[in-house]
C-alpha cells in the first residue's frame, strides 16, 4: 500500500505500529516503544514517503510584512513608555491585522 504522511497522521498507534511490525529497517527498531510522533517520523523515513509539507505564503512578501511588524512593534513599545494609550491600542490592532494577513496567505 501506498503510504503518505497525512493517511499516516490519521492512523491510530496501534495500526501504525502494525505497519512498522511488517518493515525490516533498522530504523524501525524499537517501535513498541514509540509514541506516535516519534513513529510517524520513523515510518516516513523507513517507506521513503515526505515527512511533513511545508507551508508557504502566497500573494504577499511575507519578508517585508514581518519587517513592518517589527517596527511597529518598537512603536508599540515607545508609545507605551510614552503612556500614549491611543496610538499604542491602534499599533496594537495594525500588528494583529498583518499577522492575520500572513496567515490568511499561508498555504
Amino acid at each position: 500500500m501506498d503510504y503518505t504522511y497525512d493517511k499516516l497522521k490519521k492512523m491510530t498507534v496501534a495500526e501504525l505500529r502494525d505497519i512498522a511490525k511488517d518493515l525490516d529497517d533498522e530504523s524501525v527498531k524499537g517501535y513498541t516503544q514509540l509514541n506516535k510522533e516519534h513513529l510517524l517520523g520513523v515510518l516516513c523515513k523507513a517507506l521513503g514517503c515526505e515527512v511533513r509539507k511545508k507551508h508557504e505564503v502566497v500573494g504577499i512578501n511575507k519578508r517585508e510584512v514581518k519587517v513592518k511588524i517589527r517596527e511597529m512593534k518598537k512603536e508599540r513599545d515607545e508609545a507605551l513608555a510614552k503612556g500614549d494609550k491611543k496610538t499604542h491600542k491602534f499599533l496594537i490592532r495594525r500588528i494583529h491585522k498583518l499577522k492575520r494577513k500572513i496567515h490568511k496567505a499561508t498555504v
